[in-house]
């Protein structure tokens, strides 16, 4: 299997492009790398053009809601939900959805982005 795309952070507001998540709302669809979006792409919160954007080094493994501020972190899991330590974001199942706001407002996968 080939090296997974690197996000990057926009410099102006702070907002991450993952490319394992896409911005389907935008059509966008998950696994495009940041390098193949239109030359005119712009930041969805504030309008930046690419040329705002920087490689985020390495990823940490944690992942934060971006409604509610929640960080699902692999090393902690969620054992009282069923989720083992050690179990990977991208294995938690499709129908996850946040412990916080997601009782709520049934938040899912697509609401977290990536931490550096």
């Amino acid at each position: 299997m080939g090296k997974k795309a690197q996000p990057y952070k926009c410099v102006v507001c702070g907002y991450i492009y993952d490319p394992e998540r896409g911005e389907p709302h935008q059509s966008i669809v998950p696994g495009t790398a940041f390098t193949d979006l239109p030359a005119d792409y712009a930041c969805p919160v504030c309008g930046a053009g690419k040329t705002a954007f920087e490689a985020l080094a390495a990823r940490s493994g944690r992942y934060l809601c971006v409604v509610c501020g929640y960080i699902y972190d692999p090393e902690r899991g969620e054992p009282k939900n069923g989720i083992a330590p050690g179990t990977a974001f991208q294995d938690l199942p499709d129908d996850y959805i946040c412990p916080v706001c997601g009782v709520y407002a049934k938040v899912g996968k697509s609401a977290f982005v990536a931490m550096e």
